[in-house]
């Protein structure tokens, strides 16, 4: 795999001449919008698969695995443009083993999802999940959850050999997290009762493979008693068969001061949970100062610090699946930047005419534009992610010896994370 920086006088043939592929190769690989507009400074994803089979009349998906040994999750992470369908075209050159992955190991990986989510993205992110986490199971403050409707996302998941894993969280009705809420369920031992029970029983009549809770700003008062709630939930259902995951917040000490901190004991949850995922994004944010959603300097001050208190492999790190456009000059309390999909923020940067430029601390690409408003001229900066910065994220999987990671969100689709992905790692399957 080789991931390419565009230069300004590139072009999609040329770039493919220079590799050994074809434009039309390349376009399909990174889903191009437009092939013929490159931007000065966007990744590429270069494959070189070591075998390949050209699909013939009668083939479908069934039939070119049992052909070629290849399983049929294999199938659609090597050519995901087939979406995850079982439908192939005559004439279509699928590759069947890809180049060997950059580090020999299996990994776990977890997407993000709303129920609402669009089915073809989900069909095309299935075969590259471990867990699908389905967001979000309410809470009632006696401890009853609210439901949401979930059935067909379970099951579809399922169909891809994705482990559908359930997620509890305080998230209120103006869909903020309540660490009111969460004070007031953890305190109350028959709340805390009520609140295992149903997500025992919704574990068993929905079919989930396991839970992931993510209460957020717990009064620090509660941090003990989170854990307490944590290793009940986990002994009452695993004696079903059912794993339980944590959220964590970010965090570079035990004692980190905030009020989304405290309330979080890295190392008791680290006990007390099967896995604990680490929020390690959101340094950028819609109501903070322009920077990169997961700096990499950042995310291993908060790495260092886990892996000290949690063994690394109940630890997977969180990894953005966005970016955010902001509005300059930023004025605390007053700015909002819009959030946009990573294929958008470089479909901006060819309208805008803006170079994509890269910071090297940060590991992430930027860009900055004018827009005129009123007539008078506006700056933007963006901030996301794309090739080079998913792989600098992922690197830490085997720099410290992580399980994995989860993708905050998989709502859209974004080709070059899962190239990237499938190129550095094995994915564990979730279902056997």
């Amino acid at each position: 795999m080789v991931i390419y920086t565009v230069k300004n006088g590139d072009s999609l043939y040329n770039i493919a001449r220079r590799y050994g592929t074809t434009a039309a190769v390349l376009a399909r690989d990174n889903e191009l919008l437009r092939p013929t507009d490159l931007t000065v400074g966007q990744t590429l994803v270069i494959l070189s698969p070591q075998s390949v089979y050209r699909v013939v009349a009668g083939d479908n998906i069934y039939s070119v695995a049992q052909k070629t040994g290849a399983t049929v999750n294999e199938l659609w992470r090597n050519n995901p443009f087939l979406g995850g369908k079982t439908e192939l075209e005559v004439g279509e050159v699928l590759t069947i083993v890809p180049e060997a992955p950059v580090y020999d190991r299996e990994v776990s990986i977890s997407g993000y999802i709303y129920p609402s989510v669009d089915r073809d993205v989900l069909r095309q992110t299935l075969p590259f999940l471990t867990n699908l986490v389905i967001f979000t199971y309410g809470i009632e403050e006696n401890g009853e959850l609210i439901g949401v409707d979930d059935s067909e996302v379970i099951e579809l998941a399922r169909q891809y050999g994705t482990a559908p894993v359930m997620l509890v969280s305080t998230l209120d009705a103006d869909g903020t997290f309540s660490g009111e809420l969460a004070g007031r369920v953890l305190s109350d031992t028959q709340a805390r009762q009520t609140l295992i029970e149903e997500i025992a029983t919704t574990l068993r009549m929905k079919r989930y493979a396991g839970v992931e809770i993510d209460f957020e700003y717990v009064p620090g008062e509660y941090a003990e008693t989170y854990a307490d709630f944590i290793a009940e939930l986990r002994e009452r259902v695993s004696q079903d068969g059912y794993f339980v995951y944590v959220s964590l917040a970010p965090k570079t000490s035990a004692d980190q001061p905030g009020t989304l901190y405290e309330g979080h004991d890295y190392a008791a949850m680290g006990e007390a949970a099967d896995r604990t995922f680490l929020m390690t994004y959101e340094w950028g944010y819609t109501y903070g100062p322009p920077m990169a959603g997961s700096p990499v300097n950042q995310v291993r001050g908060v790495l260092d610090y886990a892996t000290s208190v949690i063994p690394p492999e109940k630890i997977l790190m969180g990894v953005p699946n966005y970016g955010y456009n902001w509005t300059l000059p930023y004025v605390r309390g007053e700015s909002r930047a819009q959030s946009l999909g990573n294929r958008e923020a470089v479909t901006l940067a060819r309208q805008v005419r803006a170079a994509i430029e890269y910071d090297e601390v940060a590991e992430a690409p930027y860009f900055r534009y004018f827009e005129r408003v009123n007539g008078a001229p506006v700056e933007h900066i963006v901030w996301f992610e794309d090739a080079r910065s998913v792989e600098a994220l992922i690197r830490q999987i085997e720099n410290y010896g992580l399980d994995g990671a989860g993708v905050w969100n998989v709502m859209r689709y974004f080709p070059q994370m899962w190239q990237v992905i499938n190129h550095t790692y094995r994915i564990r399957r979730g279902l056997q």
